[in-house]
Protein backbone atom coordinates (compact mmCIF):
# COMPACT_ATOMS: atom_id res chain seq x y z
CA UNK A 1 0.00 0.00 0.00
CA UNK A 2 0.91 3.59 -0.04
CA UNK A 3 2.04 4.48 3.34
CA UNK A 4 3.66 1.10 3.81
CA UNK A 5 6.02 1.78 0.20
CA UNK A 6 6.47 5.25 1.38
CA UNK A 7 7.87 3.89 5.12
CA UNK A 8 10.56 2.06 3.34
CA UNK A 9 9.44 -1.02 3.21
CA UNK A 10 9.58 -3.17 0.37
CA UNK A 11 9.77 -7.07 -0.80
CA UNK A 12 8.35 -9.46 1.54
CA UNK A 13 8.39 -6.76 3.99
CA UNK A 14 5.91 -5.04 1.71
CA UNK A 15 3.80 -8.37 0.81
CA UNK A 16 3.41 -8.98 4.74
CA UNK A 17 2.44 -5.78 5.58
CA UNK A 18 -0.02 -5.51 2.70
CA UNK A 19 -1.69 -8.86 4.60
CA UNK A 20 -1.49 -6.95 8.05
CA UNK A 21 -3.33 -4.18 6.67
CA UNK A 22 -6.13 -6.39 5.11
CA UNK A 23 -6.36 -8.48 7.79
CA UNK A 24 -6.46 -5.64 10.38
CA UNK A 25 -8.82 -3.92 8.50
CA UNK A 26 -11.10 -7.01 7.17
CA UNK A 27 -11.06 -5.49 3.92
CA UNK A 28 -8.75 -6.12 1.23
CA UNK A 29 -7.26 -3.60 -1.43
CA UNK A 30 -9.26 -3.18 -4.21
CA UNK A 31 -7.68 -1.38 -7.64
CA UNK A 32 -9.33 0.03 -10.49
CA UNK A 33 -11.56 2.57 -9.10
CA UNK A 34 -12.11 6.54 -9.99
CA UNK A 35 -12.82 8.42 -7.13
CA UNK A 36 -14.06 12.22 -6.77
CA UNK A 37 -13.74 14.29 -3.54
CA UNK A 38 -16.63 16.07 -2.39
CA UNK A 39 -16.91 18.74 -0.19
CA UNK A 40 -20.18 19.72 2.03
CA UNK A 41 -23.54 19.44 0.82
CA UNK A 42 -23.59 21.95 -2.14
CA UNK A 43 -21.11 18.95 -3.57
CA UNK A 44 -22.60 15.66 -2.54
CA UNK A 45 -26.34 16.49 -2.20
CA UNK A 46 -26.88 17.00 -6.20
CA UNK A 47 -24.75 14.28 -6.70
CA UNK A 48 -26.51 11.75 -4.70
CA UNK A 49 -29.69 13.08 -6.72
CA UNK A 50 -28.71 13.14 -9.80
CA UNK A 51 -27.13 9.45 -9.23
CA UNK A 52 -30.51 8.60 -8.05
CA UNK A 53 -32.55 10.15 -10.95
CA UNK A 54 -30.06 8.07 -13.57
CA UNK A 55 -30.79 4.54 -11.78
CA UNK A 56 -31.85 2.06 -13.82
CA UNK A 57 -31.61 -1.10 -11.89
CA UNK A 58 -31.36 -0.19 -7.97
CA UNK A 59 -30.44 2.37 -5.22
CA UNK A 60 -29.41 1.46 -1.36
CA UNK A 61 -29.65 4.18 0.46
CA UNK A 62 -28.64 4.13 4.35
CA UNK A 63 -28.68 7.11 6.60
CA UNK A 64 -28.28 8.19 10.47
CA UNK A 65 -30.73 11.16 10.07
CA UNK A 66 -33.25 11.63 7.29
CA UNK A 67 -34.99 14.48 8.05
CA UNK A 68 -38.86 15.41 6.64
CA UNK A 69 -37.72 19.06 5.70
CA UNK A 70 -37.26 20.21 2.28
CA UNK A 71 -33.95 18.57 1.93
CA UNK A 72 -35.49 15.51 3.45
CA UNK A 73 -38.67 15.64 0.95
CA UNK A 74 -36.23 16.92 -2.34
CA UNK A 75 -34.75 13.18 -1.36
CA UNK A 76 -38.08 11.40 -1.03
CA UNK A 77 -39.76 12.96 -4.14
CA UNK A 78 -36.70 11.04 -6.20
CA UNK A 79 -36.84 8.10 -4.43
CA UNK A 80 -40.54 7.67 -5.10
CA UNK A 81 -40.26 8.69 -8.53
CA UNK A 82 -37.50 5.71 -9.87
CA UNK A 83 -39.68 2.90 -7.53
CA UNK A 84 -42.87 3.61 -9.58
CA UNK A 85 -40.40 3.84 -13.04
CA UNK A 86 -39.90 0.27 -11.33
CA UNK A 87 -36.40 0.82 -10.03
CA UNK A 88 -35.84 -1.57 -7.17
CA UNK A 89 -35.54 1.28 -4.25
CA UNK A 90 -34.64 0.06 -0.86
CA UNK A 91 -33.77 2.65 2.02
CA UNK A 92 -32.27 1.93 5.68
CA UNK A 93 -32.86 4.26 8.47
CA UNK A 94 -31.78 4.71 11.87
CA UNK A 95 -34.54 4.33 14.55
CA UNK A 96 -32.66 6.53 17.09
CA UNK A 97 -31.16 8.86 14.69
CA UNK A 98 -34.23 9.58 12.98
CA UNK A 99 -36.45 9.90 16.17
CA UNK A 100 -38.32 12.79 16.36
CA UNK A 101 -36.84 14.19 12.42
CA UNK A 102 -38.99 11.98 10.26
CA UNK A 103 -43.02 11.64 10.52
CA UNK A 104 -44.92 8.17 9.82
CA UNK A 105 -46.51 9.80 6.99
CA UNK A 106 -42.99 10.83 5.68
CA UNK A 107 -42.36 6.91 5.96
CA UNK A 108 -45.60 5.67 4.60
CA UNK A 109 -45.40 8.17 1.24
CA UNK A 110 -42.00 6.09 0.36
CA UNK A 111 -43.45 2.85 0.88
CA UNK A 112 -46.81 3.43 -1.22
CA UNK A 113 -44.58 4.74 -4.13
CA UNK A 114 -43.09 1.34 -4.10
CA UNK A 115 -39.94 2.01 -1.74
CA UNK A 116 -38.77 -1.03 0.96
CA UNK A 117 -37.91 0.75 3.79
CA UNK A 118 -36.71 -1.02 6.77
CA UNK A 119 -35.88 0.87 10.42
CA UNK A 120 -33.09 -0.42 12.12
CA UNK A 121 -32.30 -1.54 15.05
CA UNK A 122 -35.87 -0.29 16.68
CA UNK A 123 -36.17 -0.06 20.78
CA UNK A 124 -37.61 -3.59 22.00
CA UNK A 125 -38.62 -4.23 25.83
CA UNK A 126 -36.43 -7.64 25.98
CA UNK A 127 -33.92 -5.80 24.70
CA UNK A 128 -33.01 -2.77 27.51
CA UNK A 129 -29.59 -1.57 26.39
CA UNK A 130 -29.52 -2.95 22.67
CA UNK A 131 -30.34 0.84 20.84
CA UNK A 132 -27.22 2.11 22.31
CA UNK A 133 -25.53 0.21 19.08
CA UNK A 134 -26.66 2.31 15.77
CA UNK A 135 -26.27 1.99 12.79
CA UNK A 136 -24.09 5.53 12.05
CA UNK A 137 -23.61 4.72 8.11
CA UNK A 138 -23.87 6.97 5.11
CA UNK A 139 -23.74 5.44 1.83
CA UNK A 140 -25.64 5.61 -1.17
CA UNK A 141 -24.88 2.78 -4.22
CA UNK A 142 -26.86 3.12 -7.42
CA UNK A 143 -27.11 0.43 -9.74
CA UNK A 144 -23.64 -1.41 -8.30
CA UNK A 145 -21.95 0.95 -10.74
CA UNK A 146 -21.47 4.45 -8.47
CA UNK A 147 -21.25 4.54 -4.79
CA UNK A 148 -20.94 7.43 -2.47
CA UNK A 149 -19.47 7.38 1.46
CA UNK A 150 -19.71 10.40 3.30
CA UNK A 151 -20.52 11.80 6.35
CA UNK A 152 -23.42 13.80 5.89
CA UNK A 153 -26.82 13.03 6.97
CA UNK A 154 -30.35 14.46 5.13
CA UNK A 155 -30.87 17.34 7.04
CA UNK A 156 -31.27 21.07 6.24
CA UNK A 157 -28.28 21.35 8.56
CA UNK A 158 -26.06 20.60 6.11
CA UNK A 159 -27.45 23.40 3.47
CA UNK A 160 -27.44 25.93 6.16
CA UNK A 161 -29.56 28.74 5.79
CA UNK A 162 -28.47 32.15 3.71
CA UNK A 163 -31.00 34.64 4.51
CA UNK A 164 -30.60 33.70 8.28
CA UNK A 165 -26.73 34.26 7.91
CA UNK A 166 -26.51 30.38 8.80
CA UNK A 167 -23.52 28.53 7.17
CA UNK A 168 -23.77 25.35 6.11
CA UNK A 169 -21.85 22.39 8.05
CA UNK A 170 -18.52 21.36 7.16
CA UNK A 171 -18.20 17.67 5.85
CA UNK A 172 -16.91 15.22 3.03
CA UNK A 173 -17.74 12.83 1.08
CA UNK A 174 -16.61 10.33 -1.68
CA UNK A 175 -18.16 9.75 -5.13
CA UNK A 176 -17.21 5.89 -6.63
CA UNK A 177 -16.77 4.20 -9.93
CA UNK A 178 -15.39 0.53 -10.27
CA UNK A 179 -15.02 -2.45 -8.59
CA UNK A 180 -15.42 -0.98 -5.28
CA UNK A 181 -18.73 -0.26 -5.36
CA UNK A 182 -19.92 -3.70 -5.44
CA UNK A 183 -17.83 -3.88 -1.75
CA UNK A 184 -20.84 -0.66 -0.50
CA UNK A 185 -23.32 -3.01 -1.80
CA UNK A 186 -22.31 -5.92 0.48
CA UNK A 187 -22.19 -3.34 3.83
CA UNK A 188 -25.74 -2.47 2.89
CA UNK A 189 -26.77 -6.09 2.62
CA UNK A 190 -25.44 -7.15 5.31
CA UNK A 191 -27.19 -4.19 7.78
CA UNK A 192 -30.28 -5.00 5.25
CA UNK A 193 -29.95 -8.33 6.90
CA UNK A 194 -30.13 -7.65 10.61
CA UNK A 195 -33.96 -6.38 9.61
CA UNK A 196 -35.83 -8.33 7.61
CA UNK A 197 -34.72 -11.16 4.51
CA UNK A 198 -31.96 -10.94 3.09
CA UNK A 199 -30.87 -8.67 0.03
CA UNK A 200 -30.16 -10.16 -3.82
CA UNK A 201 -26.60 -8.70 -4.39
CA UNK A 202 -26.71 -9.92 -7.78
CA UNK A 203 -29.72 -8.34 -8.79
CA UNK A 204 -28.46 -4.92 -7.69
CA UNK A 205 -25.68 -5.05 -9.89
CA UNK A 206 -25.52 -4.26 -13.49
CA UNK A 207 -23.11 -5.78 -16.26
CA UNK A 208 -20.62 -2.76 -15.74
CA UNK A 209 -20.51 -3.46 -12.37
CA UNK A 210 -17.27 -5.33 -12.38
CA UNK A 211 -15.75 -2.98 -15.01
CA UNK A 212 -12.23 -1.02 -14.11
CA UNK A 213 -12.94 2.65 -14.38
CA UNK A 214 -9.64 4.16 -13.24
CA UNK A 215 -6.39 3.65 -11.14
CA UNK A 216 -7.45 4.37 -7.95
CA UNK A 217 -7.13 1.72 -4.84
CA UNK A 218 -9.07 2.12 -1.99
CA UNK A 219 -10.40 -0.49 0.73
CA UNK A 220 -14.03 -0.50 1.84
CA UNK A 221 -13.66 -0.79 5.83
CA UNK A 222 -16.86 -1.36 6.78
CA UNK A 223 -17.45 -1.73 10.57
CA UNK A 224 -19.90 -3.81 12.98
CA UNK A 225 -20.25 -3.57 16.54
CA UNK A 226 -16.68 -4.92 18.54
CA UNK A 227 -15.42 -6.03 15.78
CA UNK A 228 -12.37 -2.79 15.89
CA UNK A 229 -11.01 -2.90 12.09
CA UNK A 230 -10.88 1.06 11.69
CA UNK A 231 -9.81 1.26 15.14
CA UNK A 232 -6.58 -1.72 14.45
CA UNK A 233 -6.13 0.32 10.84
CA UNK A 234 -6.06 4.08 12.69
CA UNK A 235 -3.18 2.36 14.70
CA UNK A 236 -1.71 0.83 12.03
CA UNK A 237 -1.51 4.46 10.34
CA UNK A 238 -0.21 6.66 13.91
CA UNK A 239 2.53 4.18 13.82
CA UNK A 240 3.46 3.92 10.15
CA UNK A 241 3.40 7.75 9.27
CA UNK A 242 6.87 9.36 8.32
CA UNK A 243 5.94 12.76 7.60
CA UNK A 244 2.27 14.41 7.99
CA UNK A 245 -0.59 12.48 9.51
CA UNK A 246 -3.63 15.34 9.18
CA UNK A 247 -7.07 14.42 11.03
CA UNK A 248 -10.23 16.06 10.91
CA UNK A 249 -12.78 14.79 13.53
CA UNK A 250 -16.53 16.09 14.51
CA UNK A 251 -16.06 14.50 18.27
CA UNK A 252 -13.05 13.37 18.81
CA UNK A 253 -12.18 11.25 22.00
CA UNK A 254 -9.05 9.41 21.77
CA UNK A 255 -8.42 6.06 23.53
CA UNK A 256 -5.44 6.10 25.78
CA UNK A 257 -3.99 3.83 22.97
CA UNK A 258 -4.59 5.97 20.04
CA UNK A 259 -3.74 9.46 22.00
CA UNK A 260 -0.20 7.26 22.80
CA UNK A 261 0.53 6.02 18.98
CA UNK A 262 -0.08 10.00 17.95
CA UNK A 263 2.44 11.27 20.94
CA UNK A 264 4.93 8.59 19.86
CA UNK A 265 4.34 9.78 16.47
CA UNK A 266 4.67 13.56 17.00
CA UNK A 267 8.01 13.11 19.11
CA UNK A 268 9.28 10.94 15.95
CA UNK A 269 8.87 13.96 13.97
CA UNK A 270 6.03 13.43 12.17
CA UNK A 271 3.76 16.50 11.41
CA UNK A 272 0.61 14.99 13.62
CA UNK A 273 -2.43 17.74 13.07
CA UNK A 274 -6.12 17.34 14.64
CA UNK A 275 -8.71 19.88 13.17
CA UNK A 276 -12.04 19.58 15.55
CA UNK A 277 -15.11 21.87 15.77
CA UNK A 278 -14.65 25.19 17.65
CA UNK A 279 -18.09 25.56 19.16
CA UNK A 280 -20.09 22.94 20.47
CA UNK A 281 -24.38 22.77 20.77
CA UNK A 282 -23.64 21.73 24.04
CA UNK A 283 -21.20 24.48 25.84
CA UNK A 284 -21.38 22.35 29.29
CA UNK A 285 -19.41 19.56 27.03
CA UNK A 286 -16.63 21.97 26.31
CA UNK A 287 -14.02 21.23 29.11
CA UNK A 288 -14.30 17.67 28.45
CA UNK A 289 -13.40 17.81 25.18
CA UNK A 290 -11.03 20.52 25.87
CA UNK A 291 -9.51 18.35 28.69
CA UNK A 292 -7.99 15.68 25.51
CA UNK A 293 -6.27 18.72 24.32
CA UNK A 294 -2.99 19.30 26.85
CA UNK A 295 -1.54 15.72 26.35
CA UNK A 296 -1.54 16.11 22.40
CA UNK A 297 -0.39 19.56 22.41
CA UNK A 298 2.18 19.07 24.95
CA UNK A 299 3.45 15.79 22.54
CA UNK A 300 4.42 18.69 20.26
CA UNK A 301 0.69 17.48 18.06
CA UNK A 302 -0.86 20.94 16.45
CA UNK A 303 -4.53 21.53 17.81
CA UNK A 304 -7.09 23.73 15.93
CA UNK A 305 -10.92 24.63 16.17
CA UNK A 306 -12.89 25.28 13.05
CA UNK A 307 -14.56 28.63 13.19
CA UNK A 308 -17.20 27.69 10.94
CA UNK A 309 -20.73 26.50 12.12
CA UNK A 310 -20.38 23.00 12.52
CA UNK A 311 -17.33 20.97 11.41
CA UNK A 312 -18.81 17.40 10.80
CA UNK A 313 -16.21 15.70 8.73
CA UNK A 314 -14.55 12.63 9.75
CA UNK A 315 -10.67 12.40 7.64
CA UNK A 316 -7.54 11.61 7.76
CA UNK A 317 -4.57 11.95 5.47
CA UNK A 318 -0.82 10.27 5.92
CA UNK A 319 2.17 10.99 4.08
CA UNK A 320 0.48 12.51 0.86
CA UNK A 321 -0.24 8.53 -0.23
CA UNK A 322 -3.24 7.26 1.99
CA UNK A 323 -6.40 8.98 2.84
CA UNK A 324 -9.59 8.09 5.03
CA UNK A 325 -12.72 9.20 4.09
CA UNK A 326 -16.37 8.24 5.65
CA UNK A 327 -19.08 7.58 8.95
CA UNK A 328 -16.40 7.01 11.48
CA UNK A 329 -15.58 9.21 14.43
CA UNK A 330 -12.08 9.12 16.28
CA UNK A 331 -14.04 7.85 19.69
CA UNK A 332 -14.78 4.52 21.54
CA UNK A 333 -18.30 4.73 20.21
CA UNK A 334 -17.62 4.18 16.47
CA UNK A 335 -14.77 2.18 16.76
CA UNK A 336 -16.48 -0.08 19.04
CA UNK A 337 -20.49 0.20 19.53
CA UNK A 338 -21.71 1.37 16.23
CA UNK A 339 -21.83 -0.12 12.45
CA UNK A 340 -19.64 2.55 10.36
CA UNK A 341 -18.59 2.53 6.83
CA UNK A 342 -15.46 4.16 5.67
CA UNK A 343 -13.31 4.18 2.78
CA UNK A 344 -9.05 4.18 2.62
CA UNK A 345 -8.01 5.55 -0.58
CA UNK A 346 -4.17 4.49 -1.09
CA UNK A 347 -3.60 7.02 -3.90
CA UNK A 348 -1.16 9.79 -4.17
CA UNK A 349 -2.70 12.52 -6.20
CA UNK A 350 -6.01 11.89 -4.20
CA UNK A 351 -4.40 12.36 -1.30
CA UNK A 352 -2.62 15.11 -2.42
CA UNK A 353 -6.05 17.14 -2.77
CA UNK A 354 -6.63 15.57 0.90
CA UNK A 355 -4.34 18.10 1.92
CA UNK A 356 -4.75 20.79 -0.22
CA UNK A 357 -8.64 20.92 0.95
CA UNK A 358 -6.98 20.38 4.47
CA UNK A 359 -4.71 23.65 4.22
CA UNK A 360 -7.95 25.05 3.18
CA UNK A 361 -9.94 24.51 6.03
CA UNK A 362 -6.54 25.36 8.43
CA UNK A 363 -7.44 28.97 7.21
CA UNK A 364 -10.57 28.98 9.07
CA UNK A 365 -9.31 27.75 12.14
CA UNK A 366 -7.83 28.66 15.46
CA UNK A 367 -4.69 26.90 16.64
CA UNK A 368 -4.78 25.90 20.17
CA UNK A 369 -1.52 26.53 21.95
CA UNK A 370 0.38 26.28 25.35
CA UNK A 371 1.69 29.84 26.18
CA UNK A 372 3.02 31.67 28.79
CA UNK A 373 4.78 30.02 32.59
CA UNK A 374 1.51 28.37 33.72
CA UNK A 375 1.59 26.85 29.57
CA UNK A 376 -2.39 28.13 29.86
CA UNK A 377 -3.92 26.70 26.92
CA UNK A 378 -5.72 29.47 24.45
CA UNK A 379 -8.40 29.49 21.86
CA UNK A 380 -10.92 31.19 20.19
CA UNK A 381 -13.91 32.43 21.73
CA UNK A 382 -17.42 30.38 21.12
CA UNK A 383 -19.27 31.30 18.36
CA UNK A 384 -22.14 33.46 18.77
CA UNK A 385 -25.52 31.67 19.18
CA UNK A 386 -26.95 33.08 15.78
CA UNK A 387 -23.79 31.59 14.26
CA UNK A 388 -23.93 28.17 15.47
CA UNK A 389 -26.86 26.98 13.29
CA UNK A 390 -30.04 24.96 14.32
CA UNK A 391 -29.75 22.74 17.36
CA UNK A 392 -30.00 19.28 16.65
CA UNK A 393 -30.80 16.58 18.96
CA UNK A 394 -29.18 14.04 17.21
CA UNK A 395 -26.19 16.10 17.12
CA UNK A 396 -26.00 16.87 20.49
CA UNK A 397 -26.76 13.09 21.37
CA UNK A 398 -23.69 12.66 20.13
CA UNK A 399 -21.68 15.15 21.33
CA UNK A 400 -22.82 13.68 24.75
CA UNK A 401 -22.15 10.21 24.07
CA UNK A 402 -18.39 11.35 23.16
CA UNK A 403 -18.76 13.56 26.61
CA UNK A 404 -19.75 10.51 28.64
CA UNK A 405 -16.69 8.75 27.30
CA UNK A 406 -14.27 11.29 28.20
CA UNK A 407 -15.57 11.95 31.53
CA UNK A 408 -15.51 8.07 31.86
CA UNK A 409 -11.91 8.73 31.21
CA UNK A 410 -11.06 11.22 33.29
CA UNK A 411 -12.81 10.03 36.32
CA UNK A 412 -11.56 6.31 36.03
CA UNK A 413 -7.92 7.82 35.94
CA UNK A 414 -8.53 9.71 39.05
CA UNK A 415 -10.02 6.69 40.75
CA UNK A 416 -7.06 4.43 39.61
CA UNK A 417 -4.41 6.63 39.15
CA UNK A 418 -3.22 4.84 35.67
CA UNK A 419 -2.36 7.62 33.85
CA UNK A 420 -1.51 11.41 35.37
CA UNK A 421 -4.12 14.01 35.10
CA UNK A 422 -4.22 17.63 33.50
CA UNK A 423 -4.88 20.94 35.17
CA UNK A 424 -7.33 21.01 33.03
CA UNK A 425 -9.33 18.47 34.38
CA UNK A 426 -9.49 19.58 38.30
CA UNK A 427 -12.77 21.06 36.89
CA UNK A 428 -14.03 17.76 35.79
CA UNK A 429 -12.74 15.32 38.75
CA UNK A 430 -14.44 18.22 41.02
CA UNK A 431 -17.87 18.14 39.02
CA UNK A 432 -17.74 14.56 39.08
CA UNK A 433 -17.12 14.35 43.03
CA UNK A 434 -20.46 16.21 43.51
CA UNK A 435 -22.95 13.89 42.19
CA UNK A 436 -22.19 10.38 43.96
CA UNK A 437 -22.06 12.76 47.21
CA UNK A 438 -25.69 14.55 45.73
CA UNK A 439 -26.96 10.96 45.33
CA UNK A 440 -25.88 10.49 49.38
CA UNK A 441 -27.90 12.95 50.12
CA UNK A 442 -30.77 12.66 48.39
CA UNK A 443 -30.94 8.83 49.55
CA UNK A 444 -30.40 9.90 52.88
CA UNK A 445 -33.19 12.34 53.23
CA UNK A 446 -35.40 11.05 50.66
CA UNK A 447 -34.93 7.33 50.68
CA UNK A 448 -37.97 6.61 48.34
CA UNK A 449 -36.88 8.86 45.93
CA UNK A 450 -33.81 6.42 45.21
CA UNK A 451 -35.59 3.23 45.92
CA UNK A 452 -38.21 3.70 43.59
CA UNK A 453 -36.33 4.07 40.56
CA UNK A 454 -33.95 1.26 41.23
CA UNK A 455 -37.05 -1.22 41.85
CA UNK A 456 -38.69 -0.09 38.27
CA UNK A 457 -35.24 -0.52 36.75
CA UNK A 458 -34.93 -4.04 38.61
CA UNK A 459 -38.17 -5.29 37.53
CA UNK A 460 -37.93 -4.05 34.10
CA UNK A 461 -34.55 -6.08 33.94
CA UNK A 462 -36.29 -9.01 35.37
CA UNK A 463 -39.16 -9.00 32.73
CA UNK A 464 -37.20 -8.37 30.08
CA UNK A 465 -34.77 -11.37 30.76
CA UNK A 466 -37.84 -13.38 31.35
CA UNK A 467 -39.07 -12.03 27.61
CA UNK A 468 -36.27 -13.11 26.26
CA UNK A 469 -36.24 -16.37 27.36
CA UNK A 470 -39.44 -17.16 26.74
CA UNK A 471 -38.97 -16.01 23.02
CA UNK A 472 -35.82 -18.05 22.83
CA UNK A 473 -37.72 -21.51 24.20
CA UNK A 474 -40.56 -20.42 21.31
CA UNK A 475 -37.68 -20.25 18.57
CA UNK A 476 -35.68 -23.31 19.84
CA UNK A 477 -38.97 -25.42 19.57
CA UNK A 478 -39.70 -24.38 16.06
CA UNK A 479 -36.08 -24.16 14.89
CA UNK A 480 -35.78 -21.08 13.53
CA UNK A 481 -33.70 -19.55 16.38
CA UNK A 482 -32.22 -15.86 15.03
CA UNK A 483 -28.56 -14.09 15.45
CA UNK A 484 -28.10 -11.20 17.70
CA UNK A 485 -28.98 -8.16 15.82
CA UNK A 486 -25.84 -5.98 15.77
CA UNK A 487 -23.09 -8.98 15.46
CA UNK A 488 -23.50 -9.69 12.13
CA UNK A 489 -20.17 -9.18 10.25
CA UNK A 490 -19.92 -8.41 6.37
CA UNK A 491 -19.00 -11.22 4.72
CA UNK A 492 -15.25 -11.59 2.96
CA UNK A 493 -15.14 -10.97 -0.79
CA UNK A 494 -15.42 -13.93 -2.86
CA UNK A 495 -12.37 -13.35 -4.36
CA UNK A 496 -9.58 -11.39 -3.72
CA UNK A 497 -7.73 -8.96 -7.07
CA UNK A 498 -3.60 -9.01 -5.99
CA UNK A 499 -3.06 -6.33 -4.38
CA UNK A 500 -0.69 -4.16 -6.18
CA UNK A 501 2.37 -1.23 -5.60
CA UNK A 502 1.39 2.55 -5.65
CA UNK A 503 3.87 4.76 -7.18
CA UNK A 504 5.89 7.28 -4.75
CA UNK A 505 4.14 10.57 -4.08
CA UNK A 506 6.54 13.16 -5.66
CA UNK A 507 8.08 15.19 -2.69
CA UNK A 508 7.85 18.43 -5.18
CA UNK A 509 4.38 17.96 -4.81
CA UNK A 510 3.84 17.36 -1.03
CA UNK A 511 2.96 20.61 0.78
CA UNK A 512 5.57 21.76 3.33
CA UNK A 513 4.16 22.65 7.15
CA UNK A 514 2.87 25.73 7.78
CA UNK A 515 4.74 28.15 10.30
CA UNK A 516 2.79 28.30 13.39
CA UNK A 517 0.01 30.66 13.66
CA UNK A 518 0.88 33.44 16.55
Amino acid sequence: MGIVKSSGISGRQHNLAEQVFSRAAGAPLVPGNDVHLLRDARENYPAWLRAIQQAQRSVLFENYIIEDDDVGRAFADVLAARARDGVQVRVLYDWLGCQGTASRHYWRTLRDAGVEVRCFNPFQFDRPLAWLGRNHRKTLTVDGEVGFVSGLCVSHKWVGDEQKGVAPWRDTGLEIRGPAVADLVRAFAQGWSTVGPPLDEEGCLSARASLTMGDVSLRVVAGVPWSAGLFRVDQLIASLARKRLWLTDAYFVGTATYVQALRAASRDGVDVRLLVPGSSDIPALRPLTQAGYRPLLEAGIRVYEWNGTMLHAKTAVADGTWARVGSSNLNPASWLGNSEIDVAVEDAPFARCMEDMYLQDLEHATEVVLSGRARRMSAAPPLPRAQRGTRGRRGSMSRAAAGAVRLGNTVGAAVTNHRELGRTESKVVFGAGVVPLALAGVALYWPHVVAVPVALVGAWAGIALWSRAVRLRRQESQGTAQQPLPEQEVPPRASVQEPRELPDAQASHAPEAEPRQP
